[in-house]
């Protein structure tokens, strides 16, 4: 299992970026997808989330109406569109996944999580 992800940087308040995260490894049993973040001397937070049935999206109220979370099943990847940025929005985000396993106790779901990657809005 293995989630990676890429497209952090460095952009001015009321800019955008996409941020990316490939997932392998077993990606049938992924059941959703989201978006966290975790800024300095702050707990990780929640940002936005996707189911892989029906794709219901779930996003935090910071983020509403500016960020947008979608998935490609075809390519293993989950994107984060966020456009309008502010500084408050400064953090390493993460990508995290939940996937079925089943064990002899019967259907359990993991979280797994990639390394991070820097975002960076300047005012």
């Amino acid at each position: 299992v293995q989630l990676v992800e890429s497209g952090g940087g460095l952009v001015q308040a009321g800019g955008s970026l996409r941020l990316s995260c490939a997932a392998s490894g077993n990606t049938y049993t992924i059941t959703a997808m989201g978006w966290y973040r975790q800024a300095p001397g702050k707990q990780r937070e929640l940002v936005a989330t996707i189911t892989s049935g029906d794709r219901t999206t779930n996003y935090a109220d910071s983020v509403k109406g500016r960020f947008t979370i979608s998935r490609d099943n075809s390519k293993n990847m989950m994107y984060l569109q966020m456009n309008s940025l502010k500084p408050e929005d400064t953090a390493v985000y993460y990508c995290n996944d939940r996937r079925l396993v089943i064990t002899t106790d019967g259907p359990n779901e993991y979280a797994y999580w990639g390394q991070g990657t820097q975002v960076t809005v300047s005012s």
